[in-house]
């Protein structure tokens, strides 16, 4: 955890913003910004982890590479480098569209992973958390403040009691597919000032990880698969805009100016960060410890994802 808590006050620099009180206007002369986001370079390897040395293993390594890891691909890249769940946002809008009617967001824990892996949420709004998976979660949220990470929640999460209590045998681990939503856990997502980055992991299975952002006004995106974006009804006006990943080291920032009635259009190239940017990267290969035995690793089938590096 003392790995996930560094990612945390890294991802947290330059992030920072001030906040006031948003006001909804009609917005009769607006603007929209369109455009594309791509990821200039080497795509970075994957998180692994074994999963012998975490519970549940025989259920969760349906989705597993073969030899008993489980790997996570915080970067979602699409052909021509397409960069996919990146937030776009724009930066101090103080008046504008509606933001007061933004649905409540909706986590998922399914297969043993966090569906999304990015959400953004209305500051001070809750999130939904719900358990879809056969085997116990614990959910832990994370933001970071000036005096470092602060807890903004941590609470089980249930399973459904129609989901078979039993999964222990590898056939019928492997061959169970039902996805029973458990009780819902609405959580507040109540940051401190200034910061509006969160990051939240299972407490059993390490490698179930969602970041948010809180916002504190309704101009912002998530790209498509196609790395495509809109933000509309934009007051006329020149903007900060924004470009934030989790494992971009803080934001990507450039000046835009908003005409009335009109479309503005941008293309944004991402240098592909280089180098090790986390405690537990996959490697090429992957050693073997705490006396983990071929035996043991065998029952650990991909039988519905078998995952590439």
């Amino acid at each position: 955890m003392r790995f996930l808590l560094a990612a945390i006050v890294a991802v947290m620099t330059g992030i920072g913003s001030y906040a006031w009180a948003y006001e909804e206007i009609p917005v009769t002369e607006g603007g929209t910004l369109v455009g594309t986001v791509t990821l200039d370079g080497k795509v970075p390897k994957p998180k692994g982890y074994n999963l012998i040395t975490l519970p549940d293993q025989i259920y969760c390594g349906r989705i597993s590479d073969g030899q008993g890891w489980r790997l996570l691909q915080p970067f979602n890249v699409g052909a021509a480098g397409a960069f996919r769940d990146v937030v776009v946002y724009l930066e101090n809008i103080e008046k504008g569209k509606s933001f007061s009617h933004a649905p409540t967001p909706r986590i998922e824990a399914k297969d043993c992973q966090f569906v999304p892996f990015t959400t953004v949420v209305r500051e001070k709004q809750d999130v939904v958390v719900v358990n879809m998976d056969p085997v116990m979660h614990d959910i832990q949220a994370y933001e970071t403040s000036q005096l470092g990470p602060r807890v903004l929640f941590n609470v089980p999460l249930p399973m459904n009691p129609q989901h078979p209590r039993d999964l222990k045998d590898k056939s019928d681990a492997a061959l169970y597919h039902k996805h029973l939503a458990g009780e819902p856990m609405k959580q507040l997502v109540g940051m401190t000032k200034g910061r509006r980055v969160f990051v939240m992991q299972c407490g059993f299975h390490a490698y179930m990880e969602s970041w948010g952002l809180a916002m504190e006004n309704p101009y912002y995106a998530l790209t498509d698969r196609d790395g495509r974006f809109e933000i509309d009804a934009i007051p006329p006006g020149t903007y900060k805009m924004l470009i934030w990943h989790p494992y971009l080291g803080g934001t990507k920032e450039q000046t835009i100016t908003i005409q009335p009635k009109s479309q503005a259009k941008i293309e944004m190239k991402i240098p592909s960060p280089t180098g090790r940017l986390y405690a537990n990267e996959m490697v090429d290969k992957p050693y073997t410890r705490f006396g983990i035995t071929d035996d043991a690793q065998s029952h650990i089938v991909p039988t519905l994802i078998r995952q590439q590096p």
